[in-house]
């Protein structure tokens, strides 16, 4: 590791306890940190981040999925409960046809805000 890609730390042993404190204070409770951290796990994988993009430019059912990303019926199905049991996709059957779409907008400002880190 050269001197520059070292991590800087402090050359004293000052804790700022007021800082902390403030921070302490507005840290979410420790259950919902960790449901944060999984939730990012979720965005952590490519099939799911494209199955994501795919539903937020359209509903669409397995079977389109698949062919859109050459990828298994079964495959398709598996990334979806994923996603389902993460809250980010909702589904509802026509017939025997089971169409996917996000469940809320929130999963479109996490992919914006995400785009707009990737780009800066």
């Amino acid at each position: 590791m050269t001197i520059k890609e070292e991590i800087e730390k402090c050359s004293c042993d000052v804790i700022h306890e007021d800082v902390v404190r403030e921070v302490k204070q507005n840290m979410p409770q420790e259950e919902k940190l960790s449901d944060l951290a999984e939730l990012f796990k979720v965005f952590g994988d490519l099939t799911r981040i494209k199955i994501l993009w795919a539903l937020e430019e359209s509903e669409m059912c397995v079977c389109d999925i698949a062919a859109l990303l050459n990828m298994t019926q079964s495959a398709i199905s598996h990334q979806l409960r994923v996603l389902k049991q993460a809250k980010l996709v909702k589904n509802r059957k026509e017939g025997k046809v089971v169409y996917y779409s996000l469940k809320d907008e929130h999963i479109k400002q996490i992919f914006t805000q995400g785009l707009n880190h990737i780009y800066e």
